[in-house]
């Protein structure tokens, strides 16, 4: 007997936007200014928003794979154009589930499988977050009562309470939900993202540095305001 096993976890995915060249500029200053972001964590690459002919997949990819991107999966182009070990993105989702197989067939339980306890939809820490840790919770909010230290980060697929300073990067929404938003009693961060739009520390007001803040997003601008 063996057992298959279902995991979930956390990917990225980029999306090239015409003109290429300044998303790739783009690309190259998130990385500068954000050293070590894509450091091994997967990512997936969606084509939908430009079209490219099957040499210049081949070669976005490539130049993508140089800048120490872990490349698992592509979509939004002909599965036919993509090299060895790239496949469409993944499809579906959903609570991980373990399968018993026996003599190569799944066992089956006469009697109905007892309900399994629901997946917890906030995260709250008790401890501040050193420099280094990462923090990911995609199933909702993420609630730190100490401080985000500058090197680290928090990932929520819902929104982030950091009731300390936030020095590092908060990434809120991460599966793409616009109505997440952050809130922090002291901002100093060396990022803020909601549903994939970001600003770095230099495009930040300096005025809201060292003040309580709130971010949010206004359709396709990242909001940012104190909080008295």
């Amino acid at each position: 007997m063996f057992r298959l096993v279902g995991r979930s976890f956390l990917a990225f995915v980029l999306s090239p936007e015409p003109p290429l060249a300044d998303w790739i500029d783009e690309l190259d200053a998130w990385i500068e200014r954000s050293k070590g972001f894509f450091d091994s964590r997967p990512v997936m690459i969606d084509f939908s928003r430009i079209e490219l002919e099957k040499p210049d997949v081949a070669g976005l990819l490539a130049q993508l794979q140089t800048r120490g991107l872990r490349i698992i999966g592509v979509e939004g182009v002909d599965p036919a154009w993509l090299g060895p070990g790239l496949g469409p993105l993944p499809t579906g989702g959903g609570s991980a589930r373990v399968v018993e197989i026996t003599d190569g067939k799944p066992s089956e339980d006469e009697d109905d499988p007892e309900p399994s306890e629901p997946e917890p939809t906030a995260l709250v820490l008790d401890f501040p977050v050193r420099s280094g840790q990462s923090i990911i919770f995609p199933n909702g909010d993420v609630t730190v009562t100490g401080s985000v230290a500058s090197g680290a980060e928090i990932i929520a697929g819902g929104s982030i309470h950091i009731y300390g300073a936030l020095r590092g990067r908060a990434i809120a929404g991460s599966d793409g939900n616009a109505q997440a938003r952050i809130f922090c009693s002291s901002f100093e961060a060396e990022l803020m993202a909601i549903g994939g739009l970001y600003k770095t520390a230099d495009a930040i007001e300096p005025e809201l540095r060292g003040h309580a803040v709130q971010a949010w997003l206004d359709g396709e601008i990242l909001m940012m305001t104190p909080q008295n």
